[in-house]
């Protein structure tokens, strides 16, 4: 990885921190309808805010946050709302626009 590689990466997670850049983020991510793309979404954020500290503010292991979120892993919806909670986001439905 090049010095501008990290950079950008830093500059990722740096922006990760911010609630609203987070929820765009998750936002857009979902549009995609792309669950492992939601899976790295959900892992870049806990990331930007740090994984241990994510965990513990979920109330899980750190462990068991690193696998729910890992390219093979298949979070709960419980472990997605536990995880969005802990960075200061929370999941919301509305309706599909009109095709």
């Amino acid at each position: 990885m090049s010095t501008r590689d990290k950079s950008y990466d830093q500059a990722t997670l740096q922006a990760l921190t911010d609630p609203t850049e987070a929820a765009a983020y998750i936002e857009a991510v979902l549009e995609l309808d792309d669950p492992a793309a939601l899976l790295v979404a959900l892992r870049q954020v806990a990331k930007a805010h740090g994984m241990a500290e994510v965990a513990r503010r979920a109330n899980m292991g750190e462990k068991t946050l690193f696998k729910s979120l890992s390219e093979n892993g298949n979070p709960t919806i419980t472990t997605v709302h536990k995880v969005l909670q802990a960075v200061g986001l929370r999941l919301s439905v509305t309706p599909e626009p009109a095709r």
